[in-house]
């Protein structure tokens, strides 16, 4: 190894070495506040593959996982009794907060009413009505994750269309959805890499063009064999990257011109405002996607179709063969997520709530960039509502493929456990940072503080 060169690689304006020191440093700290943890799974907890219940849960980067004893609103108490301002909030799966109480109300009620039975209730009656009000398609569905509400939303668009392929962005991100695992790599499209067990060549069905370039889209629209654009109105798991000027108003009138459907997916964005990112920006989708926050935590997600659509998918299935859809799980619709779902809906996901998110996450990304300007580092923040991202690049990002080059792993890492030794917790596959309706302007400060702490000791 070449230690020399080694100590003079520059990462994202930081050497190399100084990166290796306070990694280890970090995670030294990390293990002597864990002993408990450490013994129960810091060689992997027994019966798992992998040491762990589910793969993601090795990704975070401290040396190992946090064992959960409780959480509540925005902290998380470990086993070792370390509490944690928690800014991560399950990914956006708890985004109001760790168990808000008009859903663990739901959940109590319905928890003696019966879990699942494939049959109506008169939540989900009230849901529906919610879910129009709120996001304003007509027409909606119910699954348990949004991988599986982009997959069966898919199925519709080619079936009312007729036409076999879809498009993606380039850095795009939609759970599991094989169809969307793909990237470019010097211009050409290819199978995401990493793909387990991907036997297929997934470009064959999918077209795919950078993020905010109108002139390519259109060239990938011109056969008109493209069923459905699918798209987050910002690219979010990543390094962000924000819509330009004209981006959204160019895309919907080129899917127009086309004949394709638009499919936005907001399990990311509705931290924008009520309605999503969508609604805020009035964006008008055929399709469109919400998971994760959808239920307060409970495993749910929804997806919604134009009038339009609906007639189209009616007349298809009036006339196609009978048989299954392949559309649906036999949990999902059950009436446990509708109870979750009417308590978010209806008590959490306010005006009221979101005002306060957003009055926090601009606190937050005024302070984070302030942080960054003052110990003169080349990075930058952004805000997508209550969700703010530090990128240890230069920035605006325009595209994925300048989302990719922007990670830096190594140095993401070491800031990561140095905030949790801090008493901070993050998202551990990007720089993400949500505020919630429990967050409090102190663990915003206390963010903030750690963070500009961490900076300085990079940048001295």
């Amino acid at each position: 190894m070449d230690l020399e060169g080694t100590a003079k690689a520059i990462i994202a304006g930081i050497t190399a070495r100084r990166i290796a020191e306070m990694s280890a440093r970090e995670a030294e700290l990390f293990r002597k506040a864990r002993p408990k943890t450490q013994a129960a799974i810091g060689r992997g907890a027994k019966g798992y593959l992998g040491g762990v219940p589910m793969h993601w849960m090795k990704d975070w980067p401290t040396p190992f996982p946090i064992l959960v004893e409780r959480a509540r609103g925005a902290v998380i108490t470990d086993v070792d009794g370390n509490s944690l301002a928690d800014f991560c909030l399950g990914d956006t799966g708890s985004m109001f907060g760790h168990s808000p109480a008009p859903v663990a109300r739901a959940i109590r009620r319905q928890s003696s009413r019966g879990l699942t039975y494939m049959l109506p209730s008169d939540d989900a009656l009230a849901v529906g009505l919610l879910l129009e009000q709120r996001f304003g398609l007509p027409y909606w569905q119910i699954a348990t994750t949004a991988s599986d509400a982009n997959r069966f939303a898919l199925r519709v668009a080619r079936a009312v269309t007729g036409r076999p392929k879809i498009l993606v962005f380039n850095g795009c991100y939609h759970g599991a959805v094989d169809e969307t695992m793909v990237r470019m790599k010097n211009g050409v499209p290819i199978n995401r890499p990493g793909l387990a067990g991907e036997f297929r060549d997934l470009t064959q069905a999918t077209r795919i063009v950078e993020f905010n370039d109108l002139p390519a889209l259109e060239t990938a629209l011109r056969d008109r064999d493209v069923a459905c654009v699918i798209t987050e109105p910002v690219l979010t798991n990543c390094c962000m990257v924000q819509p330009e000027p004209g981006f959204h108003d160019g895309l919907r009138r080129m899917t127009r011109e086309t004949g394709t459907l638009l499919l936005i997916d907001e399990t990311h964005t509705v931290s924008t405002g009520l309605g999503g990112y969508t609604r805020r920006h009035g964006l008008e989708p055929d399709l469109f996607v919400l998971g994760k926050p959808v239920a307060g935590g409970v495993p749910a997600s929804v997806w919604g179709m134009s009038r339009d659509v609906a007639d189209r998918y009616d007349a298809y299935n009036r006339t196609k063969e009978t048989g299954y859809s392949g559309m649906g799980t036999t949990l999902s619709g059950n009436p446990l997520q509708f109870a979750a779902m009417r308590g978010t809906l209806e008590e959490v996901m306010t005006e009221a709530n979101y005002a306060h998110m957003e009055r926090l996450a601009d606190r937050l990304e005024r302070g984070l960039r302030n942080a960054i300007e003052g110990h003169r580092l080349p990075w930058h923040v952004l805000r997508v509502g209550a969700r703010v991202e530090f990128i240890c690049a230069p920035g605006p990002l325009t595209n994925g493929s300048e989302a990719e080059d922007a990670h830096a792993p190594e140095l993401e890492a070491a800031i990561h456990v140095a905030l949790v030794n801090r008493g901070v917790l993050i998202a551990p596959f990007h720089n993400m940072m949500l505020i919630s309706p429990a967050t409090t302007a102190r663990q915003v400060d206390r963010l903030i503080s750690a963070f500009s702490d961490i900076a300085a000791a990079l940048a001295a």
